[in-house]
């Protein structure tokens, strides 16, 4: 089969098409043929060489893919061949064929296309999972940071279900008019003081719940936006590792900061996010109150230009890599 690596880490011309055997479900496992596979920030910074696969996990990319059910591994229960579905891995997700645990596996959100799920699972479980841990609530005031992205286009919608007052940052007005239509009340130039606006549309209050995909380069300002009692979610370093705060501030708000990845966790861990996304989000696709992300298709083998776009200017919601023959 076909699968995609970077056996030597670098730019989009690191990617290679590599042969490999197709794998073998083990006990417990599903052989899923994958029909589409989403592209995240996590596979370019593998491609890169900063983001390794798990220890025990193939260097094949691809956090997430779409497909249909092949094989069944020993005392695997749950699901049967020829159903369709969504697969949340470590590893593996741009190839032909992918085991995984069954309860890594979901049905497709109601009604949406199986291509645009391929890139839908990853960034709802991630969602899902981080507002839990920081029990984000009705009535709160949300703020999540590049809210045009794949992160940004589902947690802008799932706060806006949940009742949240929503704002977002992005970086130009095609992008905040973006956010705006997905139901942001406040789209924010982060090129202009947000945190100072963000004070001002909520009368002083501040922000209940932020989710931070910058780190380092956004700490002190997230924490001075936040309200009393608030809560800073970390779940990506696009703006660096390592940052000073002033603990006394934190302190004087008794705000908390949680930090987690999907990625590295163990199977029961994922088995049981998948399921609680399914319980919390598929109902909001199936009332409307989240529709499907903006989605770039493209094609597996023309995967370079895949990893060209997630970095491009105009970049909105999610690329999927659709199988080719």
């Amino acid at each position: 089969m076909r699968t995609i690596q970077a056996p030597v880490p670098g730019g989009p011309e690191a990617l290679q098409i590599v042969e490999a055997e197709r794998p073998v479900p083990g006990p417990g496992e599903v052989l899923v043929r994958i029909v589409a596979s989403g592209v995240n920030r996590g596979d370019v910074l593998q491609r890169r060489g900063h983001y390794p696969p798990p220890p025990g996990f193939s260097d094949i990319l691809g956090l997430e893919a779409s497909g249909v059910v092949e094989a069944l591994g020993e005392g695997t229960t749950g699901w049967e061949p020829g159903q369709e579905c969504l697969v949340l891995l470590a590893a593996g997700g741009y190839a032909e064929y992918v085991t995984a645990p069954a309860g890594q596996l979901v049905p497709p959100p109601p009604g949406m296309d199986l291509v645009d799920a391929g890139a839908f699972l990853e960034v709802a479980a991630t969602v899902v999972a981080n507002m839990d841990g920081v029990r984000l609530c009705a009535g709160e005031n949300f703020l999540v940071h590049g809210g045009a992205g794949g992160i940004g286009s589902f947690a802008i919608q799932y706060a806006k279900a949940l009742g949240c007052t929503v704002y977002t940052t992005s970086g130009s007005a095609e992008k905040l008019d973006y956010c705006r239509s997905l139901g942001a009340d406040h789209p924010l130039d982060y090129h202009q003081d947000w945190v100072a606006a963000t004070k001002e549309l909520t009368g002083g209050h501040g922000i209940d719940v932020t989710l931070d995909i910058i780190g380092a380069k956004y700490l002190t300002q997230n924490v001075t936006a936040l309200a009393r009692d608030g809560r800073l979610s970390i779940i990506g370093l696009q703006g660096g590792r390592k940052g000073e705060l002033d603990l006394g501030m934190l302190l004087n708000k008794r705000c908390s900061i949680h930090a987690a990845t999907l990625r590295g966790r163990p199977a029961e861990q994922k088995a049981a996010i998948c399921a609680r996304t399914v319980e919390a989000a598929w109902p909001m696709v199936a009332d409307g109150s989240i529709k499907p992300l903006h989605t770039t298709r493209v094609p597996f083998s023309d995967v370079r230009r895949a990893h060209e776009l997630i970095d491009s200017p105009g970049h909105r919601g999610k690329i999927v890599l659709v199988m080719d023959s």
